[in-house]
Formats: C-alpha cells, structure tokens, sequence
C-alpha cells in the first residue's frame, strides 16, 4: 500500500501532520494542496503552507488570513494538541 499523501486536506491528514510540524508563536506549520489560496481534498500543482492556532481553532493562510474556524481544533473546546 502506498503512503497517504498527509497535504491533501483532511480532518486526518491535518491531526497526522501535527504529530510532526513545527510549533512557533503559537500556531502549527501544517502544507497542503491549495486551490486559490484555500486548502485542496484534491492534488493541485500548489502547496501551501498554513498555520492552525489551536488557542482559537483558525486555520490562516500564508497571509495570516482568516481560511476558516473549527471547534475541533480550539483548545478552549477540549481540543488537545499532540505537544
């Protein structure tokens, strides 16, 4: 079986890249697929990185832009980072 592509974007694939990414100021360096700046399900010819703030539960571009919220991400909603 080949290895799962972790940057196609997934509830999965996010949760087995935080294993792994860099934590800095706050946020965790996460790459996947992005399609007009906004993470792909689906392989484009573009990686991204972006940044999930657990203290909040947003996920921000490589602008810091708002992409989106998740309370399965916040830690104020019970949300346990790996570290």
């Amino acid at each position: 079986m080949a290895d799962r592509d972790l940057r196609l974007f997934s509830h999965e694939n996010l949760l087995e890249q935080l294993k792994s990414a860099e934590y800095r100021n706050g946020y965790f360096v996460l790459e996947f697929y992005a399609e007009e700046h906004k993470p792909s399900s689906k392989p484009t010819g573009t990686v991204e990185s972006f940044y999930l703030y657990p203290s909040g539960g947003t996920l921000r571009d490589e602008g810091f832009q708002l992409v989106f919220y998740d309370s399965r991400y916040d830690t104020y909603r019970g949300f346990k980072p790996p570290r």
